[in-house]
């Protein structure tokens, strides 16, 4: 199989739990009481590169998978690779990207019965997606499925667009509180637009740098990078809850990168949390990989009114 990524020889050494961050250096809501009410409640990823199991939560790694269920395929007439030849006709083999067990992410809510979640996509261009990969979404039970799990290695895509390749990551989820940014009511974010300059002025950091997160995660706001596009059910209409975001960007400065992962000769200088850097021999481990589209991300919703749990996904770069 094709890839860009370098083989990863050696697994991650930090623990997968939850990782330390600085607090948010204001109150929000006494600073724009306008935002009373609209913070929620986000579980963080942070996407390091790694060598995770079947029985990990990870981004890009492999799936605890049942022996009875053949891997998916994408035999999508419209898929492609662009400025390549053609797919042709032999489907694809879908890739694993995201897999998170309950016990990790105690902030997702799974459907009655299930504790597992998984996604994998079509790591080709689908114009009906679209112009992204084409995702697969499925709720399980990590017992029922561990009973009967596949032994060996899944079908490796025979092609793919390298946007769309995640290299293996294992992941810390960390929960957080974070504020809108793009989803603001109409006309919110233009009224408090000189007050979030002066902010900036007089405090050194802006309301987006401390307040919002624009990295892979769960709940909590899509991490969007163009104007919010949220989907409603298709089949009762209402609007969707978001899942969560796979983004292209991942926090290597400021208030979101975590305290461990800081440059230590910042931490010994005392460096403000919205200031500092990444310890430049990590930074290559940071994040999946995927550039998706430039610097984009797949934004996954559900559907918790409908019994099935109907699910959607947007994209944007």
């Amino acid at each position: 199989m094709p890839s860009g990524h370098p083989q990863q020889t050696t697994a991650q050494a930090r623990p997968p739990g939850p990782r330390p961050l600085a607090p948010i250096p204001f109150d929000v809501e006494a600073v724009f009481p306008e935002l009373t009410g609209s913070a929620r409640e986000v579980t963080l990823l942070y996407p390091r590169a790694g060598r995770p199991g079947p029985g990990d939560s990870s981004l890009g790694g492999p799936l605890l998978w049942p022996a009875d269920e053949p891997w998916p395929m994408c035999a999508e007439p419209d898929h492609y690779k662009p400025l390549s030849p053609p797919v042709g006709p032999e489907p694809v083999a879908m890739l694993p990207v995201v897999q998170l067990y309950a016990r990790d992410v105690p902030g997702l809510v799974f459907p009655a019965g299930t504790d597992l979640l998984q996604i994998l996509w079509c790591p080709l261009v689908h114009e009906a997606a679209p112009y992204a990969a084409a995702p697969r979404l499925h709720w399980r039970s990590a017992a029922t499925t561990a009973a009967g799990a596949v032994v060996g290695e899944p079908p490796r895509p025979h092609t793919v667009e390298e946007d769309f390749l995640p290299r293996p990551c294992t992941v810390s989820p960390t929960p957080a509180v974070e504020y809108p940014n793009g989803d603001m009511p109409e006309g919110l974010g233009d009224l408090l637009d000189e007050r979030f300059e002066a902010l900036q002025e007089e405090r050194g950091y802006s309301y987006f740098e401390v307040a919002t997160t624009e990295q892979s995660k769960v709940g909590g706001y899509p991490g969007w990078t163009q104007q919010p596009n949220w989907p409603d059910c298709a089949v009762c209409g209402t609007r969707m809850d978001h899942l969560l975001s796979v983004t292209a960007t991942e926090p290597g400065a400021g208030r979101w990168l975590p305290l461990d992962d800081r440059d230590p000769r910042q931490e010994a200088a005392a460096t403000p949390s919205w200031r500092a850097e990444a310890d430049p021999a990590a930074l290559d481990g940071f994040g999946h990989d995927m550039c998706l589209g430039d610097l984009g991300g797949m934004y996954f919703f559900v559907c918790r009114s409908c019994p099935d749990t109907p699910y959607a996904h947007r994209y944007d770069c």
